[in-house]
């Protein structure tokens, strides 16, 4: 909504003749609906990550090995966490985390508290945003 009401305050300015105001405010607009974008496209791919954690706990059961990748980032925890819980592991799981050393204070994906700038490189999004199996070479 933020970034829908500055892109038109931006075309009032535009259509008003003020250019550098319109440019702002457009310019704001469009950073906003950027963000709006990020936070729907990593809202999907939590979700597709708790469809595929779910489906591996219906058909293996509470396995750690299936918890282990999902460690790094909070987002994907909280996603194994639903999941299990959705299939009776929620306490396992929780445990399993609180092991490894994850508190509720730990928001930050491991990779951008070591490297802050991680958040730019590919590797970085299409792991947030493009979840499941790598594809293997034949």
């Amino acid at each position: 909504m933020i970034a829908l009401g500055l892109k038109g305050a931006g075309l009032v300015h535009w259509t008003g003749g003020d250019l550098p105001q319109a440019v702002v405010l457009g310019c704001w607009g469009g950073g906003w609906l950027v963000v709006a974008l990020f936070a729907l496209a990593d809202a999907v791919s939590r979700h597709r990550e708790y469809k595929r954690i779910k489906a591996m706990f219906v058909r293996f059961g509470y396995r750690e090995r299936i918890l282990r990748p999902l460690a790094r980032s909070r987002c994907q925890r909280d996603a194994a966490i639903f999941a299990a819980d959705e299939t009776g592991h929620g306490d396992t799981a929780r445990q399993y985390f609180s092991k490894l050393g994850y508190r509720w204070y730990h928001i930050m994906p491991d990779l951008v508290v070591r490297n802050p700038f991680a958040f730019l490189s590919p590797s970085f999004l299409r792991s947030s945003f493009l979840p499941g199996k790598k594809a293997r070479a034949s």
